[in-house]
């Protein structure tokens, strides 16, 4: 890396560098007028004009009339059927969009705020040297003001052949001493990601036993030099990967033998069944899991943190319903037991994928609020993470606590 983005690819950011609708009078006008035009170069009202400047008799004998009438009707053949397209693609889309704004209606319940298990995902810089012992407490301060428990701090990435240097993270042992001095409470997790070569040539091959061996073997390294857990970013991760939940498998063996935590940044739930596959095979990028596949992804960790940001919606209303729904689908699926955990973006940028104006910190909160809400109020091992500690802004907290802390 240095800094892998759970969400946008596991190698999209870095800390030390830190997707117009035609008028349907707009499209009949042209129509007529160029019909009009077509029945003049072809001599009609006049008598005169034809083909090649043939001259016409007024009685409409003039060969190049058949012939313009004959485009006209071709035009507007052609203008009508890109009419139909545009609205068979767009409609679609309107009804969808309008769906999610009316998901954002209504109050989330009473009691719907943190349960004091939320978490923040922080950069490179706490383990490298960067950060002083000044830092830590700083950052204690602040965390003691809200729900987070777990920090995913970043202490890789992983070689593509699972390997991990201890040169990655040499400045750890300080690091979570500090923490535990200045916040007890607080629980220090490695953030380990790799890109995964499932959309190209280069990245980490899962189906290859021997690397599954080597993370399993780096995660048993990370565990004893002092995290209490390890947090997995892998990416990009298609829907149904068997070798990755076989990975899971004999990670947890690993982690419960040595009573720490295993948890995983996962990717967003099919917003329509299938949706993924659909995506995937008319862009190549299938961004999407199953329902079913979250939860057996779910059952097998501690703690699952769905990366719910870079959703491409372009309103906050239509991206805070798009986390409700995330969030009551999450729910469905994940076991009473595992902590289910809902992404908040704290960065900002302005990309296809990501509109600053639209996915803000407030509209992620309330749309987790609304769907907590209205599939599972009461449910305890739930909160919040926030993506990334170095890109937060003051707004971003501010939203956090005063949404969901309170």
């Amino acid at each position: 890396m240095p800094e892998a983005e759970p969400g946008s690819g596991a190698d999209a950011k870095t800390e030390a560098e830190a997707e117009a609708k035609p008028e349907s009078g707009a499209v009949d006008a042209p129509v007529g007028s160029t019909v009009a035009d077509d029945e003049r170069v072809a001599g009609g009202a006049g008598g005169t004009g034809g083909v090649g400047g043939a001259e016409g008799n007024g009685d409409g004998d003039d060969p190049g009339v058949g012939t313009g009438r004959r485009r006209g009707r071709r035009g507007r053949l052609v203008r009508r059927t890109a009419l139909a397209l545009v609205l068979l693609l767009l409609v679609p889309v309107l009804a969808a969009e309008t769906a999610l704004r009316v998901n954002y209606l209504g109050d989330p319940a009473d009691g719907t705020y943190t349960r004091g298990k939320d978490a923040i995902w922080l950069g490179h810089a706490w383990v490298d040297g960067r950060k002083t012992d000044a830092d830590v407490k700083a950052l204690a301060d602040r965390l003691g003001k809200t729900g987070i428990r777990d920090l995913y701090v970043h202490a890789g990435p992983l070689e593509h052949n699972g390997t991990l240097p201890a040169s990655a993270y040499a400045g750890a042992p300080r690091f979570i001493a500090a923490v535990h001095r200045e916040a007890p409470e607080l629980r220090v997790q490695a953030w380990l990601g790799d890109v995964l070569a499932s959309e190209s040539p280069n990245g980490m091959r899962l189906e290859r036993a021997e690397t599954r061996a080597a993370v399993v073997r780096s995660t048993r390294e990370i565990l004893a030099a002092g995290f209490q857990g390890a947090h997995f970013d892998l990416e990009p991760l298609h829907s149904g990967d068997g070798d990755y939940l076989g990975l899971l498998d004999d990670l947890r063996a690993v982690t419960r033998a040595r009573d720490a935590q295993l948890s995983v940044a996962a990717h967003q739930i099919d917003p329509v069944p299938g949706f993924h596959s659909f995506w995937g095979t008319t862009t190549g990028h299938p961004k999407w899991w199953s329902q079913k596949f979250f939860g057996q992804v779910a059952r097998r960790v501690d703690q699952i943190a769905v990366m719910s940001y870079d959703t491409i919606q372009p309103l906050e209303s239509t991206y805070g319903g798009y986390v409700a729904q995330q969030t009551s689908l999450a729910l469905e699926v994940t076991p009473a037991s595992t902590d289910l955990l809902m992404g908040l973006p704290f960065y900002h940028e302005n990309r296809f994928g990501h509109w600053n104006h639209a996915e803000t910190v407030a509209a992620a909160v309330r749309g987790v609020r609304l769907g907590l809400s209205r599939t599972d109020a009461d449910r305890a091992n739930f909160g919040v993470a926030a993506y990334v500690d170095f890109a937060a802004t003051e707004q971003d907290w501010t939203s956090y606590e005063k949404g969901w802390v309170r």
